[in-house]
C-alpha cells in the first residue's frame, strides 16, 4: 500500500475521478437546459375538467398541463388545498389556463383528488395572441364586420382559411413597419443634418446656400412622399387586417371576439396527429430562432439578441486577437526580460481575475463618455445633444470585453511561443533570416494553435459575460438591428440585445416569470449552442493549422 501510495497511483485516480464527475456534470447540465428548452414547443395536449374542494361549487377548467409534483398532506394544506387527512401524499398539477386578460394570471395549481376525470375535447383551440399571452376557448363563429359569416361545425375550416390569407397581408405590414419606414426615416434624418449643417456653413454664398436648401428640400418632399405612401399602404392593410373577427368561447362560458389581425397562431393540439405535432414543432422553433420579441420579451422570437451577441462576439474578436498577439510576442521575444517585465506578467495574469463589473465600470467611462463624447464632438457636433457615439453601443461593449479577455489571449500566446524548441530561432538565424523574418516567418506560425486556443476561451467568456454589457451597450429591446440596409451597413454605434441579458430579463425582470420560465431554458439552450459553434469553428481551425506546420516542420 505505500508502494502504491508513493507511486502516486492515488492520485492520478483522484484526477481522473474528478475529470469524469466534471465531464458528467457538464454533460448532465447541457442535457437539462436542452430538454426544458426544447419541449417548450412541443404543442401539449388541452385537458379539461371540473375541480372541486369539499364544500364548494366545482369550476371547470382548460388548459395545458404545465408540471406535476407530489406533497404531503400537511404541505398541501399549509398552501390552502382543502384535502381529506387519509393518506400521506397528494399530487398536484399546475394548469397554464392562459386567459391572462379575463382571469388575471396564466398558471393555477390543482390537487388531483379534487378533480375529476380528464378530457381531451378535439375542438379545444389554443390561440397564441400578440397581446396578454395565450388564449384557451372553443371557436364558435366567424363573422365580417357585423354579418355573421360561418357558425356549426365549419366555423374552423373558415377561419383556416381566412388567417391563411391574413398571414401574407400581417408580414407585410410587418415589413413596411420594421423595415420601409425605418429605411426612410432614416433617410429624413440625415437631411436633417444636412440642413443643419448648411445653415451652420459661413462659408458657403447666399446663393450656392439657397441652391443647396433647395435641393436638400426636394430631396426631403420626395421622402415625405414616399413615407405617406408606405403608411397609406400599411392603413389599407390594416383595414383589410382588421376587417375580419372570430368569436371564441371560454370553458367558463364568457365570449371573446377578437380581430384576426390580433392573432399570431392558432392551433388545436388535441386534433392533430403525431406528424402534425412534429411539423407545428419545427414551425414553433424556427419562429422563435427568427423572430422578433413581444408583450416585454415573454412572446416572440429572439433574433435580434442572437444577432447581437454574435456580431458582438466577433468584433470582440478582431480586436482582442491582434493586441493579445501583439503584446506576447513583444513581452516574449523583443522585451528583456527582468523586474519591469515580471511586473507587467504579474499584472495582465491578476487582471484576468478582475470582476467582470469593473470592467463595464471603465468601459462606461472611458470608452462611452471619454472616447465617444470626443468623436461626437469632433464628427457628429450636428447631431448633438442627441448622442451617436457618446453612449451604449456595439464598439464600445466589444472593446469593453476584449480588454477583459486579453489576459487569456497574451497567456495562451507567450506559452504557445515558450514551446517553441531554440534550435528552430538558431537555424532560422543561421541561414541569414533577420529576427523579425525568423519571427514571422517561423516562430509565430508555429505557435497559432496557441494562439486560436486563447480566441477560444475569450470567445467562450465573451459570449456568456453580462454584467459589463448592461453599462456599455446591451438594451432590453432595441429598436432595429445594428446591420441593415442603410450607409454604412454596420452601425457598431447602435446599442443592441444579448442572450445572456434577455436571460437575466425574462427570468428575473419580467411582469410575468412563470410564463418566460420556458424562455429563460430556451434562450439558454440558443446561448449555449451558439459557443459550442463557436467554439469548434475555431478549434476546427486551429486543428486545421496545427496539422499544416506539424507537416511542415517535419
Amino acid at each position: 500500500m505505500r508502494n502504491w501510495f508513493k507511486r502516486g497511483t492515488p492520485w492520478i485516480w483522484l484526477n481522473a475521478g474528478a475529470a469524469a464527475l466534471s465531464l458528467v456534470l457538464v454533460v448532465g447540465l447541457i442535457g437539462h437546459i436542452s430538454f426544458m428548452g426544447l419541449q417548450h414547443f412541443w404543442p401539449n395536449d388541452i385537458v379539461a375538467f371540473e375541480y372541486a374542494e369539499p364544500g364548494e361549487e366545482p369550476v371547470r377548467v382548460l388548459g395545458e398541463v404545465d408540471r406535476s409534483e407530489v406533497l404531503s398532506v400537511r404541505a398541501a394544506r399549509e398552501r390552502g388545498f382543502e384535502v381529506d387527512e387519509d393518506g400521506d401524499l397528494v399530487t398536484r398539477h399546475r394548469i397554464k389556463r392562459g386567459n391572462r386578460d379575463i382571469t388575471d394570471r396564466d398558471f393555477t395549481w390543482y390537487v388531483a383528488e379534487n378533480m375529476s376525470e380528464w378530457r381531451y375535447p378535439e375542438d379545444a383551440v389554443r390561440l397564441e395572441r400578440r397581446q396578454w399571452g395565450d388564449f384557451f376557448g372553443f371557436i364558435r363563429e366567424m363573422r365580417e364586420g357585423d354579418e355573421v359569416i360561418a357558425d356549426g361545425d365549419e366555423t374552423w375550416e373558415v377561419f383556416e382559411r381566412l388567417f391563411s390569407e391574413n398571414v401574407p397581408r400581417i408580414e407585410e405590414i410587418g415589413r413596411i413597419e420594421r423595415v420601409e419606414i425605418g429605411n426612410v426615416n432614416a433617410e429624413i434624418e440625415e437631411l436633417r443634418l444636412a440642413e443643419r449643417r448648411l445653415r451652420a456653413d459661413e462659408t458657403l454664398a447666399e446663393a450656392e446656400r439657397q441652391e443647396r436648401a433647395a435641393a436638400l428640400q426636394e430631396e426631403r418632399d420626395r421622402w415625405e412622399a414616399e413615407y405617406d405612401q408606405l403608411v397609406e399602404r400599411r392603413n389599407e392593410l390594416l383595414e383589410e387586417v382588421g376587417r375580419y373577427q372570430a368569436t371564441f368561447e371560454t370553458i367558463e362560458g364568457r365570449e371573446v371576439t377578437m380581430a384576426l389581425g390580433d392573432i399570431v397562431k392558432p392551433s388545436r393540439p388535441n386534433a392533430m396527429s403525431l406528424g402534425d405535432k412534429a411539423v407545428f414543432y419545427v414551425g414553433e422553433f424556427w419562429d422563435f430562432v427568427s423572430g422578433y420579441p413581444r408583450e416585454a420579451n415573454t412572446e416572440g422570437g429572439i433574433l435580434p439578441a442572437i444577432f447581437g451577441t454574435v456580431l458582438m462576439t466577433l468584433v470582440m474578436a478582431v480586436f482582442v486577437t491582434p493586441f493579445g498577439v501583439l503584446a506576447a510576442i513583444y513581452m516574449r521575444e523583443y522585451a528583456k526580460q527582468g523586474p519591469l517585465i515580471r511586473t507587467i506578467r504579474i499584472s495582465v495574469n491578476n487582471l484576468a481575475g478582475v470582476p467582470s463589473i469593473v470592467f463595464g465600470v471603465f468601459g462606461l467611462g472611458f470608452f462611452v463618455y471619454f472616447m465617444g463624447g470626443g468623436i461626437d464632438q469632433l464628427f457628429y457636433s450636428e447631431r448633438l445633444p442627441s448622442p451617436t457615439f457618446g453612449k451604449g453601443g456595439v464598439l464600445w461593449a466589444s472593446l469593453t470585453l476584449a480588454l477583459l479577455t486579453l489576459p487569456v489571449v497574451i497567456v495562451s500566446t507567450e506559452e504557445g511561443l515558450s514551446r517553441i524548441p531554440g534550435s528552430i530561432r538558431h537555424g532560422a538565424l543561421a541561414l541569414g533570416a533577420t529576427k523579425g523574418e525568423m519571427l514571422w516567418r517561423t516562430v509565430v506560425p508555429l505557435a497559432t494553435p496557441a494562439m486560436i486556443t486563447g480566441l477560444i476561451l475569450a470567445v467562450g467568456r465573451a459570449a456568456g459575460e453580462v454584467a459589463p454589457l448592461m453599462l456599455v451597450g446591451v438594451v432590453k429591446l432595441a429598436p432595429a438591428l445594428p446591420v441593415d440596409g442603410n450607409f454604412p451597413l454596420i452601425h457598431l454605434d447602435r446599442s443592441f440585445m444579448h442572450l445572456g441579458f434577455h436571460i437575466f430579463d425574462v427570468g428575473f425582470q419580467s411582469p410575468n416569470v412563470e410564463a418566460g420560465r420556458p424562455l429563460v431554458y430556451a434562450t439558454a439552450f440558443i446561448l449555449v449552442l451558439i459557443i459550442i459553434v463557436l467554439n469548434l469553428t475555431a478549434i476546427g481551425i486551429r486543428n486545421h493549422l496545427r496539422e499544416r506546420y506539424r507537416a511542415e516542420s517535419d
